[in-house]
């Protein structure tokens, strides 16, 4: 009875780890720009987020939009990047990734906060 439940629970764990290495990773990234951030660099950086997709490999899909929400409770948040990896390695390898990088130090003076939420996602049945 012992080997049984042994062996029970080694295959729930099993399936349990198989489970979390074929998760998606997600990364969102909300921006509140500063006040006096012009129209035209706002632009820039919605385009420079959108071509990382093209320059970082481990990025399996990139959406984003601004706040349409009539709630009134985005303090000030504008902008929100969705990012999809297809494993925890993929995101560890996008953060440190020169072409990240080189966007990040772009954002300096426009953006009053930032928020970034990563998760990895459960499906609903």
């Amino acid at each position: 009875m012992k080997k049984a439940l042994a062996a029970i629970g080694l295959l729930l764990f099993s399936v349990v780890d198989a489970f979390a290495a074929d998760a998606s990773y997600r990364h969102i990234v909300l921006f509140k720009f500063k006040s006096d951030a012009p129209a035209a660099e706002i632009e820039k950086v919605e385009k420079a987020f959108v071509a990382l997709k093209n320059s970082i490999d481990q990025i399996e899909e990139l959406e984003w939009g601004t706040n349409v929400s009539p709630e009134g409770k985005a303090d000030g948040f504008t902008h929100c990047f969705f990012v999809t990896f297809k494993s925890k390695a993929d995101l560890e390898a996008y953060l440190p990734h020169p072409e990240h990088q080189k966007f990040g130090a772009s954002l300096k003076g426009l953006i009053d906060k930032v928020l970034v939420f990563d998760y990895v996602a459960k499906s609903v049945e």
